[in-house]
């Protein structure tokens, strides 16, 4: 398929799975808005490469004026947003008595009130148009918990609920929501697990990478960030257009169990 001429936003793109979407819708044509406090001059430049246009907005996804601005800046830029990609996350590990309260409360706003946020501002303009894409990248602890999550579950499950709801209320145009569940995905930040497993514990990177699969994933397999950005290309082509408010997970049977 083709996105020539869509513009995506894909928010928390400047590395890791969000870059890894927003390269393969690129790849498909899409205009990329770029967000993060990563680095995002090489995150522009991998997408430039691809030949579409390319913007970048450092909005804090924990607050909603920036948020506001950065889609009024896409507005401004492209003429509104196409496919929204709801990526944004951070994460806690505590059990609940121990679990700092500015920690719980800035997962809850970045996990999932941001996508609440940004996706009531999109909504209109893809209504207008009578079709647009809404892709919230939930998780697999958006169908199942962990233990020491708390907070990231909750946001999670959240993100599922309100992609459920959106989804019901657009049912009738041609406007989809749906929610992406992954499991391990090798991200700079999950190699830096492995890498801490293995001195910790003595032992190779590749056992290191396998006992932590082997807890969750009974593939024994991660999941590319490339992988996540075809799954998208799919939610975004005329064969997803009665794929509504579903919770897809792509986590080599953690949720099977």
């Amino acid at each position: 398929m083709s996105l020539k001429g869509k513009t995506a936003l894909v928010t928390g793109s400047t590395s890791g799975i969000g870059l890894g979407i927003a390269q393969t819708l690129a790849g498909q044509g899409a205009n990329i808005v770029l967000n993060g406090f990563g680095d995002f001059e090489a995150a522009r430049a991998a997408i430039a490469a691809l030949g579409v246009r390319v913007e970048y907005h450092g909005a804090d996804m924990s607050k909603p004026g920036e948020i506001e601005a950065m889609m009024a800046f896409a507005q401004e830029k492209f003429g509104g947003v196409d496919v929204l990609v709801n990526n944004a996350g951070i994460q806690h590990v505590a059990r609940v008595e121990d679990f700092p309260v500015e920690k719980w409360d800035a997962i809850i706003a970045i996990n999932l009130s941001s996508a609440f946020h940004t996706s009531r501002l999109a909504v209109p303009g893809m209504r207008a148009r009578n079709w647009g894409r809404i892709i919230n990248v939930a998780s697999a602890h958006g169908l199942v918990a962990s233990a020491a999550k708390s907070a990231y579950v909750a946001a999670k499950h959240g993100i599922v609920g309100l992609t459920k709801a959106t989804a019901l209320e657009l049912a009738t145009t041609g406007v989809t929501v749906n929610a992406i569940c992954p499991g391990w995905v090798l991200t700079p930040l999950v190699q830096k697990q492995i890498d801490d497993r293995a001195a910790k514990g003595g032992i190779s990177v590749a056992q290191a990478q396998i006992d932590l699969l082997g807890e969750k994933q009974p593939s024994l397999q991660f999941t590319t960030p490339q992988q996540l950005g075809e799954l998208a290309v799919f939610l975004c082509s005329p064969a997803a257009d009665n794929v509504r408010g579903v919770a897809w997970a792509v986590d080599g049977g953690w949720t099977a169990q």
